[in-house]
């Protein structure tokens, strides 16, 4: 798969509110991929950080596109459970989604996340996710 194969994804098979965060897929893998989600002032909360609802709306979006890749194309499949601990805020900067499948079953698929501001060397969030395969 390629990240042209992860943004035709995204325009096919998401809802218009997560296409507008305007997610863009940077890499795909055999079991990754990495997203940005670009910085937008309409995704700030008060005192100016990235809200942490952009940021898990776009880990859990980077997973599908993560998963999709490891099975060689989309599937349908959906969101079991989804873990996330903030650990410092963003500030006027894009956040990139580094997803990683640990475990790809037939039916479930594991994978831990790694949000980083751009050009930054610390996390500012990490995730983790479980997925049910549904096709």
């Amino acid at each position: 798969m390629t990240p042209e194969d992860g943004e035709a994804i995204l325009r096919d098979y998401f809802a218009p509110w997560i296409q507008r965060l305007g997610l863009r897929v940077e890499e795909v893998g055999e079991r990754h991929a990495v997203v940005r989600l670009p910085w937008s002032d309409a995704l700030a909360r008060e005192g100016g950080g990235l809200c942490g609802q952009a940021m898990m709306a776009a880990a859990d979006t980077a997973t599908v596109i993560a998963i999709s890749s490891a099975r060689g194309g989309f599937v349908p499949m959906t969101t079991v459970q989804q873990s996330t601990t903030f650990q410092r805020p963003v500030v006027d900067k894009d956040v990139l989604v580094d997803v990683r499948i640990t475990k790809l079953g037939r039916t479930l698929a594991f994978s831990e996340i790694t949000l980083t501001a751009d050009g930054a060397g610390d996390p500012v969030a990490r995730a983790s996710t479980v997925y049910a395969i549904l096709g």
